[in-house]
């Protein structure tokens, strides 16, 4: 059983963006039945890996749209894809270091919660913004 699902009520409203979000949800799904699943630390540790690598291409690629497009509340989107970043990269060193020998459901939830709120309040206010621009 996934951790979250996709919605409709997750749409952005921009198809690249609701693509990317799709793979972020799938890729938060994987890592989560890694975890239920008991799997090594090598498994865990790559998931996790490509998941934040995955999260920076994707955050690059909102704000390259944002710039392009003169979107006026990208300093304060990017804030919080950087504090995200922070917070992610800290979680990753952790374990990469061993001073955790697991992913928790903490950790688990807090991807998952952080990542609806962020495309469903932040993210979906660029929508139709990008839509007024012809972006669709």
């Amino acid at each position: 059983m996934p951790l979250m699902e996709w919605t409709t009520k997750m749409s952005v409203g921009v198809t690249q963006f609701d693509d990317e979000h799709k793979r972020l949800v799938a890729m938060v799904n994987e890592l989560f039945d890694a975890v239920q699943g008991g799997r090594g630390k090598d498994a865990l540790g790559k998931i996790l890996d490509g998941l934040i690598t995955y999260t920076k291409t994707h955050f690059a690629n909102e704000e390259r749209f944002m710039q392009q497009h003169g979107y006026p509340d990208m300093a304060a989107h990017r804030a919080e894809h950087e504090a995200l970043t922070r917070q992610v990269i800290e979680v990753q060193q952790k374990y990469h270091s061993g001073a955790t020998a697991t992913l928790s459901m903490e950790v688990m939830n807090f991807l998952k919660n952080w990542l609806v709120k962020h495309i469903q309040g932040t993210d979906r206010k660029y929508g139709p913004f990008f839509n007024g621009k012809g972006v669709k």
